[in-house]
This record gives C-alpha cells, structure tokens and sequence, in this order.
C-alpha cells in the first residue's frame, strides 16, 4: 500500500510541475529582442517585435530622434534629438519616456559604453564628441573631433570611439576613457557610418559623397582598401562571423553586401523607397533591419538567403534604428 501511494503522490508532482512549465517558457519569450526606429518628423520611437515583425508601442520623445541605442542590460533607450537638444530615456519594460537629459546643440549620433555608465554622442553643428554620465547626468568631457560628426562608435574592446566627420572627410579616434584625440585618419568624401569586424582588427567606413567604403586597419590607422559601392552608402553592419558587410544606399535604394576576404560587391539587394539609411541586426544576427527614410518603412532582410522577407509601416521619416540583446 505504501508503493501505491508513493507512485500517486509522484504522479501528482510530476503533473504539477507540467502545468508550471509553459508559465516558465513563456516568460522566456518575452525576453526576444526589439527593433528601435527613430523617426525625424513623428518626433517618436516605434517599438518592433522581432519574432512577429509587427510594431507593438509607439513612444513620443523629443523633437527630431536621430541617433538610438540600447543599454547593455536592454533596460534602457536612449536617442539623440536634434532639435530639442537632449536626450530620451526610455523604458523597455513599459515602453514609456522616463527621463531627459540635456545634450548640446544638435546631438546626431549616440552610443554606450560596454557597462552603461557612459554615453557618448555627437553634436553635428559644433562638431564635438561629449562624454556623458548615463546615472547622474553629469557631462565628463566635450572633445573637438572633425567639422559635422554623424556619429560615435566605439571599438569592440570598448577602448576607443570613432567618429566620422561628413565635411572634413575624415574618422576622429578618440580614446574612450581619458577623452583624448588619438588620431585623425583620412577616408572618402562625407563619411557617414562606421562598423568593425569582430575581431576589432579592420574598420569600414561608408562615404556618401564619393560612393566609397574605406577599409582601415585599426591597429596603424591607415587605409588598406577602398571599395567601389553605390549611391550614397550611409548605414554599415558585419554579422558576427565576420563573413559579409551590409552597406545601405540612400540614392541607389539598395543593400549591398561586401565580402571581407576579398572586399568585393558579391550581391545588391533592391528596396522600394527612397533614403535606404541605417541598419541593425538581430543579436542572433539572422534579420537586418533597414530604415526607408522617404517611403516611411522599415525593411527586414533574411541574411541567410539575402532577401527582403517584409517591408513594416511606420512612422515619419524613420532615421536611426537599433535592436535590443
């Protein structure tokens, strides 16, 4: 009898403990990452989920969002508004502003260091790189860089920022701690984005005025390859296995994709609107994300097969975009 009652009891357990597990899978899948756009004329964010790539918030912030990014523990965001001179702190949990930080005069581009204690944006018309406290607000530090930065990206170590200049053509190198230029390095006309590959160890930067992207060696600084693209390349991204890099085109309305073995166009990639800008990638990096300025749409690329798989309505003029990890 006691057998009998041991294995009901068991029974009994082992039910419980399946009602519970579809509650715990659940939870799990609502940590899937988010798409971020920020939009220079609705003047808001327009939250994406990943998994259904359908738009599932919509959050005001200040007047004409450009530059956006993620925290690193994916509980804030942050975007540069241009014109009202600050920053919006959104909450990911809600999806509502919580906080605004002053900024300077015409803040573009943003990034966050590797721990989220720091910001680092750039002010166009000034021409500088501020360093700001991401907690207490305080500014640590405003760096003269080159004339119109578009924006900041640090390197993969975290150890350096790097800032293209759109009018004196050239990538300022600052050292991201002690806020010291490093150096200046000469790339094409009106240089827009910058990404690295994994390993830190080459740079791409796109030039939109002369339909260029630079190869530099991060380690001397200097240019080892120049590779002839489209029209106005601006936005750039490299998958994590550092095997393609994804450049868009705002005049030629394409992606195109490098091969860093060789730096050669080994595909293009048509969409259907106009000023094809930024691009992020998922953090399993198997969907590119692609703000169309003029058509007000969001495009999403399988990397996989290098397709468009959907074209997402959003709001207007949509500008930078980043993906939660």
């Amino acid at each position: 009898m006691r057998n009998h009652g041991w294995c009901a009891l068991r029974t009994l357990l082992f039910s419980v403990a399946l009602c519970f597990l579809p509650c715990a899978f659940s939870s799990v899948t609502l940590a899937q990452p988010y798409v971020y756009v920020t939009h220079e004329k609705s003047h808001d964010v327009w939250v994406i989920d990943t998994v259904t790539d359908t738009v599932v918030a919509k959050v005001k912030v200040g007047q004409r969002p450009r530059g956006v990014v993620v925290s690193p523990d994916g509980k804030r965001v942050y975007t540069a508004n241009g014109n009202s001179n600050d920053i919006s702190v959104i909450d990911t949990t809600t999806h509502t502003l919580i906080d605004t930080i002053p900024a300077g005069i015409d803040p573009e581009g943003i990034t966050i260091s590797q721990d989220g204690a720091r910001l680092y944006l750039v002010n166009e018309n000034l021409g500088e790189l501020r360093a700001i406290n991401s907690g207490t607000k305080e500014l640590l530090a405003q760096v003269t860089v080159g004339t119109e930065p578009e924006i900041v990206e640090l390197s993969p170590d975290g150890a350096r920022a790097y800032v293209p200049n759109e009018t004196s053509d050239d990538v300022t190198v600052v050292d991201a701690t002690t806020y010291k230029v490093l150096t200046s390095i000469k790339v094409g006309d009106n240089p827009r984005g910058v990404a690295f590959t994994p390993d830190g160890k080459r740079l791409y930067v796109s030039n939109e005025g002369s339909g260029t992207v630079t190869v530099v060696d991060t380690a001397t600084h200097t240019v080892i390859a120049t590779i002839q693209m489209g029209e106005r390349p601006v936005g750039i991204a490299v998958l994590p296995d550092g095997k393609k890099v994804y450049v868009a085109h705002g005049r030629s309305n394409d992606v195109r994709i490098i091969d860093p073995a060789t730096n050669t166009v080994t595909k293009t990639i048509p969409l259907q609107g106009g000023r094809t800008w930024w691009v992020a990638l998922t953090p399993d990096a198997k969907k590119l994300y692609v703000t169309l300025g003029r058509s007000d749409k969001v495009a999403v690329i399988d990397t996989t097969t290098d397709t468009v798989l959907k074209m997402i309505p959003v709001g207007t003029m949509p500008w930078g975009v980043a993906v939660s990890r």
